[in-house]
């Protein structure tokens, strides 16, 4: 191993790894340089006798190896929370108490042993022995139902799902049964183009995507007709795509005419709930500022004049003083959207849903965005995460997203990861890590470089594990690891140990047969589904419309239609033939709900036999993702007989406490 091999090594940069086709694939130098120059920036790894975090789990021995000679003498003191230990210990192995409360400690060492000495400090991560698990009056088996907020259609909304549509959604789900409304991620976006939709590219993941705000229920809004948007409105609603851009303008008209009226006579307990917001949310004004800084310049972050490349708090103050209009604004929109989507949960909460939201987290954030800007100490900017060569994918894939960088990270004591899993807990009873990989390696590509010359860089697990129980406990939020894919050995069975919930799609859990496998294999502490929204629905899965989909846009669809109709068998041989045809919902939601697995989804578009997957990976403009609206319309859906079979379905197998509708 060279020198540069050497120090990447020393950075968790891998130097080679194994492909999906089991080949050892080496490293280019470049790529080592490269990753080590943007995750180390020049320094040098610490030669230390203590890791620089160390995790203790409650009930277990706190136990900590230290790398001395074995008659050192330890003077050891715990510093945090509302309390501080102390106490000497001899050996290697360093003793702490096992009373410490769930939280995060600095740990001071001081070490002498005949030949020296030595004072060292470290993150103390005392985590609970596993993460929260539900509400211990929650029903063992529970279902609930998924949908891509955006494509909701109603009769109100203005031609995009919002928060007035979820909230009757949440009402529709509680009526069949449903202990869970699953949604698409809810970051915030670059409203200004609007038109690069997917929810997994956000410009923030620690605000809210504005146009999920229904603008008619702020109070200050003076309705569609005295604003001038009823036409516009209306033309919004009837298409079958979502018309982003025009959806855009209209809200953004909304909204500014609710802040100007909101600024001229908002009532004294709006003003004041305002005004908390504001002082709770320490950074919305610094959001608030970036957008008025991005709009100002039209370029991205590092292209901006040095002064705005990192400001510092006095800089931001002085931008809000100066444009106190524009950043008031931007502090409005967000809050308008914190206050809808926690009714939403409260709502969900108010009609007895053991879990009420169940909200994705993106594995990443647009490099150009406000995270990468604002944590440019712990977002790595300069390259890119995606995944190596696959079947699927020969060249590699490019997300074009920025990663946190595990180095900074530690350094942080994970206060970027534990604000960004904050943001999206405070309104769920269970969140989904897109990509859980991501807590154990990312797959990063310098910029500029082909998928093909990226690496592994590792994470530290134990204390991302730990940081994840904590915030899960301290939240009441379940987590749920999105774990598809080849994933490393014992990872699977590690993220069950601490209490994180496996992503079971239907789809993939086959034999190399093809059989599908047993309800009965299912795992417990698990989430069961049919498909994903990168995957076929089922109704597209079942008339090979995936396929020709594909083939029309020129990739590969992984099968060809033999294949397809051999895979039909094994899943009527799986779940028995339906009465009068080929197996369908009813079938499929059946052998789900026979499983164990705490938590059965089924998706929107599965209810309502649409073919069309929300998004096909690999591509673009190529295809309309991101942007399909529901066939039909919410206010129509709680008499939808596919509904009302399906809430009977789950409560004939025991997952729901609605009584059976009457035949």
């Amino acid at each position: 191993m060279n020198r540069i091999e050497s120090r990447a090594a020393q950075w968790g940069i891998q130097t080679q790894y194994r492909d999906a086709f089991g080949q050892t694939r080496a490293v280019k130098e470049t790529t080592l340089r490269r990753l080590t120059a943007v995750l180390a920036g020049g320094r040098e790894p610490d030669d230390r006798i203590l890791p620089k975090t160390i995790v203790v789990r409650r009930g277990r021995p706190p136990s900590v190896h230290v790398a001395v000679p074995g008659e050192a003498k330890m003077r050891w003191r715990i510093l945090g929370g509302d309390r501080a230990a102390e106490g000497e210990s001899c050996g290697s192995e360093l003793c702490l108490p096992d009373d410490l409360a769930s939280g995060t400690y600095r740990l001071e060492l001081k070490v002498t042993w005949p030949a020296g000495r030595s004072e060292e400090t470290a993150t103390l991560l005392v985590a609970p022995a596993c993460a929260y698990q539900g509400p211990p009056a929650a029903p063992r088996r529970m279902w609930g139902v998924a949908a891509q907020l955006y494509g909701i259609r109603s009769r109100r909304n203005w031609g995009h799902g919002d928060f007035g549509d979820l909230a009757q959604l949440i009402d529709l789900a509680a009526a069949h049964g449903a202990a869970a409304v699953g949604l698409n991620p809810l970051h915030a976006h670059f409203d200004d183009s609007p038109e690069n939709a997917s929810p997994y590219s956000p410009n923030s993941r620690l605000f809210l995507n504005a146009l999920y705000i229904d603008v008619e229920a702020i109070p200050e809004f003076p309705g569609r007709e005295a604003a001038g948007l009823r036409d516009a409105v209306e033309n919004l609603r009837q298409g079958e795509l979502i018309d982003y851009p025009g959806v855009a303008a209209v809200k953004m008209r909304g909204l500014r005419l609710a802040y100007e009226r909101f600024c001229q006579s908002g009532n004294a307990q709006r003003r004041s709930a305002f005004e908390h917001f504001r002082r709770q949310s320490s950074s919305v004004t610094r959001f608030a500022c970036f957008e008025v800084l991005r709009r100002r310049h039209g370029k991205p972050w590092w292209d901006w004049p040095p002064e705005w490349q990192n400001p510092g708090e006095d800089a931001l103050a002085r931008l809000a003083s100066e444009e106190s209009e524009e950043v008031g604004f931007r502090e409005f929109v967000q809050w308008n959207a914190h206050e809808q989507l926690d009714a939403c949960r409260a709502r969900a909460k108010a009609l007895g849903m053991a879990i009420g939201l169940y909200l994705d987290i993106a594995v990443g954030v647009r490099p150009e965005g406000f995270d990468a800007w604002s944590g440019q100490g712990s977002i790595v900017a300069d390259a890119y995460i995606g995944a190596p060569p696959d079947a699927l994918n020969t060249e590699g894939q490019n997300w074009g997203l920025a990663g946190i960088n595990p180095v900074a990270l530690e350094q942080a004591e994970f206060e970027p990861y534990r604000r960004m899993l904050e943001a999206s807990m405070r309104y769920a009873g269970a969140i989904r890590l897109d990509h859980v990989l991501a807590l154990k390696r990312l797959f990063l590509i310098p910029k500029g470089l082909q998928a093909t010359e990226g690496t592994y860089v590792n994470f530290p697990f134990a204390a991302l594990l730990a940081v994840t129980a904590q915030e899960s406990t301290r939240h009441g939020c379940i987590v749920i690891g999105e774990d598809l894919g080849t994933v490393p050995d014992n990872f699977r069975e590690t993220l069950a140990e601490w209490g994180l919930w496996s992503y079971q799609v239907m789809m993939f859990a086959r034999d190399r047969h093809g059989a599908f496998a047993a309800p009965e294999q299912y795992p417990e502490n698990a989430i069961a589904t049919f498909t994903t929204h990168d995957l076929p629905t089922l109704a597209g899965w079942l008339r090979h419309h995936d396929l020709a989909v594909k083939r029309h846009l020129g990739l590969n669809p992984s099968e060809n239609d033999e294949q397809r109709d051999r895979a039909h068998a094994a899943l009527a041989a799986a779940v028995g033939p339906a009465p009068d045809a080929a197996p369908g919902l009813p079938e499929v939601a059946r052998y789900l709900a026979r499983t164990p697995s705490r938590l059965v989804i089924v998706s929107l578009e599965d209810v309502l036999n649409v073919a069309d997957q929300p998004n096909v990976p690999g591509t673009t403009i190529e295809h309309p993702n991101w942007r399909r609206r529901l066939p039909d319309a919410l206010e129509d859906l709680n008499r939808d007989r596919r509904l009302v079979a399906l809430g009977d379905i789950m409560a004939a197998a025991g997952r729901s406490t609605r009584r059976l509708q009457e035949a």
